[in-house]
């Protein structure tokens, strides 16, 4: 957690620098600043703090003035010894408003609201990504055909007549369903973002796998999966270790 404060008084940003490091030890004291203008120029170069305490009257005036200089989107624990302003704070994204001289539980419950706070919009965030990813994957347009040149000829090959994709010698294959092979002008790394990930699972560094594909599947060593290719005399073809979990949810999908 960065932390910066914002207090014009020395001896109330030493007291309330002890506490923090008493109840947060591992939390960083980013900055120390006593004045509106400070605190605009830090925030216009710097990387944005985790949490703000912040006194209301500073050196060079009153904090509220930095809202009126740039948008400011990091929550605040506002520390004051007046109440006068306690409406005022708690529109510009006050966590809490702890009157001075600050005691040590009040400052441990705020921190731990802004905790609470902090961790719903964090699991907000990754909900609203998960949608995001969802709708993009619904919606993005896969590859249907691949061209490849044989001999001196193009040939159109549909991507629901292959079955594998192998890498050998920096060279990628696709294999139809006839076992033919054919030499694709794209890494598998390449492939593995073309495709459609409901038909075809990148196994390890070497195959991409479809469902139609696999003939069968034998456990092996250190809780990896052996695969028979149907049609391919490779029988080293093994599910890479970090990828049978996510290779099974995709088996069941």
């Amino acid at each position: 957690m960065k932390i910066l404060i914002i207090e014009d008084e020395p001896q109330a940003a030493s007291r309330l620098q002890k506490m923090i490091r008493k109840l947060e030890p591992v939390a960083e004291i980013v900055g120390e600043i006593d004045s509106v203008q400070g605190v605009v120029d830090w925030l216009n170069n710097n990387a944005k703090p985790d949490l703000m305490f912040m006194d209301i009257q500073l050196a060079d005036g009153l904090s509220f003035e930095i809202f009126d200089s740039l948008e400011v989107d990091v929550p605040i624990i506002f520390t004051t010894a007046y109440d006068e302003y306690a409406l005022k704070a708690f529109k510009v994204n006050s966590v809490d408003y702890l009157l001075k001289p600050i005691e040590e539980e009040d400052l441990a419950n705020a921190i731990r609201k802004y905790k609470k706070l902090s961790s719903v919009e964090e699991d907000r965030s990754r909900a609203i990504d998960r949608i995001s990813n969802a709708v993009s994957m619904l919606t993005k347009k896969f590859k249907e055909r691949f061209v490849t040149k044989v001999g001196e000829h193009l040939k159109f090959i549909e991507v629901s007549d292959l079955m594998y994709f192998v890498s050998e010698e920096k060279i990628t294959f696709g294999y139809t369903r006839d076992n033919k092979r054919y030499i694709l002008d794209y890494t598998l790394e390449q492939i593995e973002g073309l495709v459609d990930p409901k038909n075809f699972f990148r196994i390890n560094r070497k195959y991409i796998v479809s469902l139609n594909c696999i003939q069968d599947m034998i456990s092996h060593t250190n809780s990896r999966l052996k695969i028979v290719i149907k049609g391919s005399d490779d029988r080293d073809v093994i599910v890479a270790r970090e990828r049978v979990q996510d290779f099974k949810s995709w088996l069941d999908n």
